[in-house]
């Protein structure tokens, strides 16, 4: 999300990944932290750029830093890796797509890799912030932020409380995205 608006994705503090998802990731990795969380963005990287002009294109539309909605995709579908074969459904037939829209609360738009089903997904994510927002005012940007990706994730059920991870999938879902955004807008988007 832009520099002005949202705050910026690389003065996000973050502790990634939490050994949970680390060790369920698999590839060798038993312990968490932001070294995991890049590790697994290092891993998706090559899939992630041939998504790059859709997620440019959505990302000037919704004002998001391109890396933020890179991350997204890595966490929920390996950029796609964890879906084929699947005709783009994850988390228990829940998720769908790149970014795995939750199928119990939103109708997919578009295949699972296109640009509208992005869109979609990012307009869901940029639609927590004003909620965050509201609820934190005081919060910084950065920390709403976390909020918003945490809210993404579970709902904002999660926004009762200042620790927005604690029932995220793997306790870290903001912290895992953001040490993934943080790598991949040092990697090229």
């Amino acid at each position: 999300m832009s520099n002005m608006e949202y705050g910026n994705i690389m003065n996000v503090e973050t502790s990634g990944a939490s050994s949970k998802t680390a060790i369920a990731y698999g590839n060798g990795l038993t312990g968490g932290g932001v070294q995991a969380s890049e590790k697994m963005a290092s891993d998706d990287l090559d899939r992630m750029k041939s998504y790059k002009t859709i997620i440019g294109n959505v990302a000037r539309k919704h004002d998001v830093d391109p890396a933020l909605i890179t991350a997204v995709a890595s966490r929920e579908s390996r950029g796609g890796a964890a879906i084929s074969g699947t005709k783009g459904l994850g988390d228990n037939g829940n998720g769908y797509g790149l970014m795995q829209v939750d199928k119990r609360w939103h109708q997919p738009g578009g295949a699972w890799d296109s640009e509208a089903h992005v869109d979609q997904a990012t307009k869901i994510l940029v639609d927590f912030v004003p909620v965050v927002q509201k609820k934190f005012p005081s919060w910084s940007r950065e920390k709403q932020l976390k909020g918003a990706l945490a809210a993404y994730n579970m709902g904002e059920g999660v926004l009762d409380n200042a620790d927005v991870d604690r029932i995220t999938t793997g306790n870290d879902y903001s912290a895992d995205v953001v040490a993934r955004a943080q790598y991949f807008k040092r990697n090229g988007f």
